[in-house]
């Protein structure tokens, strides 16, 4: 699966942006993780292809929405109230669990939230 991802970019807190990925083929569930600084990379939300469910990290729920394009085997990661600990590069990823896609990734895209 080749993912292509875009969107990042550099926010003040309390600012918005939405990430998109596009996907080569369909995948069980897509998603996405985030790297820190320093830091290991961590799961941050995912959708399940056949019925649109998706499951969030605790820290950005009610924050950011990940919905779906079937047409265009897309995905689209709205970002809300971003605060300085959500900079981190995110990568797109598709794989065969629900609850992290982790079998494939696309290429991270930055985001910097600064206050």
């Amino acid at each position: 699966v080749q993912l292509q991802a875009s969107g990042g970019g550099s926010v003040r807190v309390g600012g918005s942006l939405t990430l998109s990925c596009t996907a080569s083929q369909e995948s069980y569930s897509m998603g996405w993780f985030r790297q820190a600084p320093g830091k290991e990379r961590q799961f941050v939300a995912a959708i399940r292809w056949n019925d649109d469910k998706t499951y969030y990290q605790n820290s950005v729920q009610g924050r950011f929405t990940l919905s779906r394009d079937t047409s265009k085997i897309a995905i689209y990661l709205q970002m809300k109230n971003l605060k300085v600990e959500d900079t981190a590069v995110y990568y797109c990823s598709a794989g065969s669990s629900f609850y992290s896609p982790n079998e494939h990734f696309g290429q991270g895209t930055l985001v910097t939230v600064s206050s």
